[in-house]
């Protein structure tokens, strides 16, 4: 399974080394040369200030934003009123794009790790609050009517029936969450930080060091995969009997 899904990937970077290994081209070095740039920096010395500091800005957004969004959701799940109220702002805010909002962030924050994590939080925020909601409002009210019949108390039912029925509209929102973050994360340092890959990616660009540009790149791209990877590897153990619920379905 692991070798089909990979074949393609394989047959892209083997042309891409095969094509470029001639350049002369300032702007597309050969991958060998890129690749060995690679090591130099990333491998020994580039890791602390360039990708932890990122990956540090990323999990401090993205816990904010998954705590406050799936609290908000439940909120607004519980007061419909409340819900209608704030749906206008909830959607206008949702479809504002985070980038712009870095000016004013840059007046509030500024430049530093606080501007990297308000914005990572801010654009995590919305499809995790919209997803929760979503879910929470699509539980079943023959299972809500039998909590109360049993007497379950209004928390009880949240996390014993509310929160485990939407859990996986809830994971889907953490994960389109989590891809935003990556995008906030880089264009974040871009504008308004003094380290971080999407610093480094930037400094090198404006020194003409494309080389050094292109290791960027690539380590940007390892990070977003692998992040991918390890999301999906534990939202399927989370969401074990969920999957294992729609198989036995599928089989009848």
């Amino acid at each position: 399974m692991l070798v089909a899904s990979l074949w393609f990937f394989a047959l892209l970077l083997g042309l891409w080394w095969l094509l470029s290994d001639h350049s002369t081209s300032t702007y597309f070095p050969p991958l060998r040369v890129i690749l060995r740039r690679f090591g130099q920096l990333w491998l020994f010395a580039d890791v602390r200030t360039g990708l932890l500091p990122s990956l540090l800005h990323l999990l401090i957004g993205f816990s904010i934003a998954a705590f406050l969004g799936i609290a908000v959701g439940a909120l607004l799940w519980a007061l419909p009123l409340l819900r209608e109220a704030t749906s206008p702002v909830v959607y206008f805010l949702y479809v504002l794009p985070a980038p712009v909002l870095i000016p004013a962030a840059l007046v509030l924050f500024g430049i530093g790790a606080s501007l990297s994590v308000a914005i990572i939080a801010f654009a995590c925020f919305w499809p995790i609050l919209l997803n929760t909601v979503d879910g929470m409002r699509g539980t079943d009210p023959l299972k809500l009517d039998t909590a109360r019949s049993l007497g379950l108390s209004f928390r009880r039912s949240l996390w014993t029936v509310v929160l485990p029925g939407a859990s996986p509209q809830i994971v889907a929102g953490l994960r389109a969450g989590l891809q935003v973050g990556i995008i906030l994360m880089v264009v974040s340092e871009e504008v308004g930080a003094t380290n971080g890959i999407g610093y480094f990616i930037l400094q090198a660009q404006q020194n003409f060091a494309l080389t050094d540009m292109w290791t960027g790149i690539i380590v940007l791209a390892i990070v977003g995969t692998a992040l991918n990877v390890l999301f999906v590897a534990g939202e399927r153990i989370a969401l074990r009997w969920y999957y294992g619920a729609r198989a036995v379905s599928r089989e009848r």
